[in-house]
Formats: C-alpha cells, structure tokens, sequence
C-alpha cells in the first residue's frame, strides 16, 4: 500500500481480486451541494477533470476525455444526488473500470473520496498520481485558481514516488 499526504488530500492503492484499487480523499472548504455540482455538472468537469457529452443519467452513456488524455466511453451506474455517483468506463471490454465518487458533510466543508477499481496491478502507481493531480486540480477549480499542466505535475509524483529498489 502507498500512501501520499499533501494537506488533507490522502491517496492509497491496494489489490481486490487481483485488480488494482485506487482510493483518494480530500476535505473541501465549500459546501456539499457546490462540490456535488463540481463533480457532476459537466461544465465544471471540464475545468478540472474531464470533458464528458452524452446521457448523463442513471443507465446513460457518455464519453469522455480526461486531462489526463484517457478517451473512451463510460456508463452512469448510480447517481445519488448529492452523495454518491458510479461509473464505469470503457463497459463491457476487457479494460474497464469502475469510478465512485463519495461526498459526505464535514463540519463547514465537505469530504470527497473517490475509488477508481479493476485496472491492471501494473498500473497502480500511474492511476494513483493521476488521481491525486486529478483531486488537486478540483481542489484549484474551488479556489478559482487554473489546474496544474496535468502530466509535468504526474510526472512529479511518479518520480516521487520512486524508490531506490523501483
């Protein structure tokens, strides 16, 4: 297990079933409804995470392009408003995965955990760094400030992530 702190934003990465979970929380300092938007609305998505066009409703399918240069399709499983959202990309192949996105009430603010699962173990450390720039740059898209040039800051945490033995 790897475990990264920067602030409150805390990211772990373990195996299920010999897939690749990561699990990345942060506590934001606005309300539940402004960060459910954040999440959901894909207008702010785009800001920080990804563009996404399509049927965004429970049973929906969409497509997206992340930041990251992932591209695919994807399907709205559970959208729970203002709590809870599932999704799964690229359904149906080979190489899909499941995204779940948590939002819970703390104190003045509100906290985020979001589990990417079923992504090859080989992968973990790539998909953990991305989810941690990922979460850094919604914490900026609340701030009003601009995202991070997201691959030199993946680039970052790879190499930081490194050890001698790696």
């Amino acid at each position: 297990m790897t475990i990264v702190q920067r602030s409150t934003l805390v990211g772990s990465t373990y195996e299920v079933d010999g897939l690749g979970t990561v699990h990345v929380e942060d506590r934001f300092d606005t309300g539940i409804d402004d960060l459910w938007g954040a999440v959901t609305d894909p207008e702010r998505l785009a800001r920080w995470l990804a563009t996404v066009e399509g049927d965004l409703r429970p049973g929906g399918a969409f497509t997206a392009r992340f930041t990251s240069s992932w591209e695919g399709p994807g399907r709205v499983e559970v959208c729970e408003a203002p709590h809870r959202l599932l999704v799964t990309l690229e359904p149906g192949t080979d190489d899909e995965t499941r995204i779940e996105a948590l939002l819970t009430p703390d104190g003045d603010g509100t906290r985020l955990v979001v589990e990417e699962r079923g992504f090859p173990l080989d992968r973990v450390g790539a998909h953990r760094a991305g989810w941690v720039v990922h979460i850094e740059d919604l914490g900026a898209h609340l701030e009003g400030r601009e995202p991070s040039v997201w691959v030199e800051r993946w680039r970052e945490i790879q190499g930081a992530d490194r050890t001698p033995s790696a």
